[in-house]
């Protein structure tokens, strides 16, 4: 359902536009998230949008990426700028559906990664 992309060498100061294509119904969707996953570390959410548009993220994210959904073409993006070496993972986008409304639940399908190597 998720296929993301974008990812790749980049010098420090540098940029990468992450990119994550959905498929399936839009109806369902409840919010989309970008996480990341650097070697020995546990997964950290990078940023998360809202159906609705709604923005949040990670402090270490604030200020450098930027996360944008574009409806039309079921895809999201995270515009990573200003990467240091410690930006260097790999990151996954998450989809989280809506199973039932009553009472409310949630379900998460995951992509399959893309790498981010910040080196000079």
């Amino acid at each position: 359902q998720l296929q993301a992309s974008g990812g790749g060498l980049v010098q420090p100061g540098g940029s990468l536009r992450l990119s994550c294509v959905v498929s399936g119904s839009r109806i369902t969707i409840d919010r989309m998230n970008w996480y990341r996953q650097a070697p020995g570390k546990q997964r950290e959410l990078v940023a998360t949008i809202t159906d609705g548009g709604n923005a949040n993220y990670g402090d270490f994210a604030k200020g450098r990426f930027t996360i944008s959904r574009d409806n039309a073409k079921n895809t999201m993006y995270l515009q990573l700028n200003s990467l240091e070496p410690e930006d260097a993972a790999v990151y996954y986008c998450d989809v989280r559906r809506v199973l039932t409304l009553v009472p409310f639940s949630t379900t998460d399908y995951w992509g399959q990664g893309t790498l981010v190597t910040v080196s000079s």
